[in-house]
């Protein structure tokens, strides 16, 4: 009888507090490789495939020092993400393109992924945080 009275309690402050609490994870990102200090970078953190480069869950921005920079993003529940950024080099706020439509400022994606005729697909730059996470990514002009 015990068993049955200590699992009803247990179910009834699951149900009274929402669930069981998610542990919220912490996201380092170092990027890499930029051909100058000028501007800002601009990283953003996605959280599906239906918003991979077209509306972010997180974003951040960062000074550049010595061809460097970093941001973390906190409070992340456990799943899967994937990370683009892009050197503004002119702080307009966006990432300049030539009249072929190819970038003329540095861009970077997580796992180095790159696209054929086009973006990288969330497939190849997705990755799977569950605990605090490190990722570097290297910047491509």
């Amino acid at each position: 009888m015990r068993k049955s009275i200590s699992a009803v309690v247990t179910l009834g402050l699951v149900f009274l507090t929402g669930g069981f609490a998610q542990a919220q994870n912490n996201l380092e990102v170092s990027i890499n490789g930029f051909k100058n200090d000028s501007g800002k970078v601009k990283v953003g953190l996605y959280d599906s495939e239906s918003n991979f480069l077209k509306t972010v869950y997180k974003n951040a921005v960062a000074d550049i020092q010595a061809g460097t920079a970093s941001v973390v993003f906190n409070d992340l529940p456990k799943g899967t993400y994937a990370i683009s950024v892009f050197h503004d080099e002119n702080n307009n706020g966006t990432l300049d393109r030539n009249g072929f439509g190819i970038p003329t400022e540095g861009y970077g994606t997580s796992n180095d992924a790159k696209g054929f005729m086009g973006p990288p697909k969330f497939e190849d730059a997705k990755f799977t945080i569950e605990t605090h996470s490190k990722a570097t990514i290297n910047i491509r002009y």
